[in-house]
């Protein structure tokens, strides 16, 4: 019944892009095929009975329980004004440099995903902060919108992440899986901790990568990144510099730095991020009723968007499974030419144009343990595989022309900034993400050289 398997799956991706709301289409679709298959005799509906138990499972997910609270912690540190201080600093900190302003926003966005770890917040907020400022500047519309799209995905890959939190539990499951299924009856695991570890330094060198392209551009194409004149703008002090640096960094540390010592489970630490955030707005005056009111509606909206999908995902998953949908897509990776190789690039180039259509969330929970157990079995490690996974997402996002981050750049940049523009700045952008694809492949030490420092592993 393999081949009904692949009809769920079908159907699936032509609802979700048809525009039918994510979490009810995985599970309602399922329940349909379920239900035909029940009556046609093909399907077993004792499999069924499963289901509560995994949404309890969802339930009592310790590690689950830390995205609301980094969200919450998202959304703190975006309403009280943490990118708009931190730009006009470091803008003016570099503003004679040409293209000090493009590295000043690559760093806020750098930053803010560290702390948000939302793209779509992120692009909308640097979009409305930055792209003014750099077109006034004299910036090439290109430059401006391809920095701001690219800066907006790095929330895919720096920790402390929202996604790295979800991938990180998904990837546990299909590690153990596929332990089970390889006769190892003492699974290892992998932890969130593995995956902010591993993500790093890849992730660092993503940051460095987009600076070197932009002093590469403002050296060859100087009237694309034109120098600000020190006069139309004053001086910034030590101290203007610290307060608004100071403050986000020693959040982030606690963080991160806490999980990474083991000092912290990622729940406990995003609750320490969440009460760390609200300390900070109080700090910055930049909160009151109203706005803490608003900020648990959008952190309850987030959070309640990301558990639908992922209870729609798991009936998905049970049914997928109960036509023996696993057991097609082992096969088909295993006959692929290349072994090993070439079952990694085939799902990658699956995965990236799935990104075109799905958002990480639903490939998180819909994709990743399908095809997850079947290569992590072949013997890849767990935390490259899911770096990977993540970076190639990060790439998807930014690719023209379904690209989610050029949609939500797109809805805030102003009429003079064309589409075909937004396109144009993005493309090198994607080169500089395939060339990070490429050294990480090459040299996979780049992502398990600190999960192995830090855990022994």
């Amino acid at each position: 019944m393999e081949w009904v398997a692949a009809l769920l799956f079908v159907a699936v991706i032509v609802l979700l892009l048809a525009g039918f709301p994510v979490a009810f289409t995985l599970g309602g679709t399922a329940l349909i095929f379920a239900g035909f298959g029940i009556a046609g005799g093909g399907f077993s509906e004792a499999l069924l009975s499963g289901l509560p138990n995994r949404v309890f499972g969802i339930m009592t997910n310790e590690t689950l329980v830390a995205v609301p609270l980094f969200v919450f912690m998202g959304v703190t540190l975006e309403r009280a004004r943490i990118a708009e201080e931190l730009l006009d600093t470091l803008s003016s900190l570099f503003g004679t440099l040409r293209g000090g302003l493009g590295i000043s926003v690559t760093l806020v966005g750098m930053l803010l995903a560290a702390s948000t770890g939302i793209v779509g917040a992120t692009v909308v907020t640097m979009g409305l902060l930055s792209l003014p400022t750099m077109l006034k500047r004299g910036y090439s519309p290109e430059i401006a919108a391809g920095t701001i799209c690219a800066s907006g995905t790095l929330g895919q890959i720096i920790p402390p992440s929202i996604i790295l939190v979800m991938l990180g539990d998904v990837m546990t499951t299909a590690y153990q899986q596929a332990q089970l299924e390889m006769g190892i009856y003492a699974p290892k695991t992998v932890s969130v901790g593995d995956l902010f570890a591993g993500a790093l330094i890849p992730g660092l060198m993503l940051v460095a990568l987009y600076v070197l392209y932009i002093l590469g551009v403002a050296f060859f194409r100087p009237g694309a990144m034109p120098a600000h004149d020190r006069e139309q703008q004053p001086p910034v002090s030590i101290g203007q510099v610290l307060r608004a640096l100071l403050p986000p960094l020693l959040l982030i540390l606690a963080v991160l730095g806490s999980i990474l010592k083991g000092l912290a489970t990622p729940t406990e630490a995003a609750g320490v991020g969440g009460m760390g955030a609200l300390l900070l707005a109080l700090y910055r005056r930049q909160l009151d009723l109203t706005r803490l009111r608003e900020i648990m509606r959008s952190t309850l909206r987030i959070s309640s968007m990301v558990f639908l999908i992922l209870i729609g995902a798991s009936i998905f998953s049970l049914v997928f499974r109960g036509y023996g949908g696993d057991d097609g897509v082992r096969v088909i990776l295993e006959a692929l030419p290349g072994g090993v190789i070439g079952a990694v690039i085939v799902v990658m180039l699956v995965m990236f144009l799935l990104g075109f259509v799905l958002d990480f969330i639903e490939i998180t929970f819909v994709v990743v343990p399908i095809v997850g157990p079947v290569l992590l079995a072949m013997g890849l490690d767990p935390v490259w595989l899911g770096i990977m996974i993540a970076i190639n997402l990060q790439t998807s996002f930014l690719t023209p022309p379904f690209g989610f981050a050029l949609f939500y750049l797109r809805g805030v940049a102003p009429a003079s900034v064309t589409t075909i523009q937004i396109y144009r700045g993005a493309i090198p952008f994607v080169g500089i993400q395939l060339l990070a694809l490429l050294l990480l492949a090459i040299f996979p030490d780049l992502v398990t050289w600190l999960p192995g420092r830090i855990y022994g592993s």
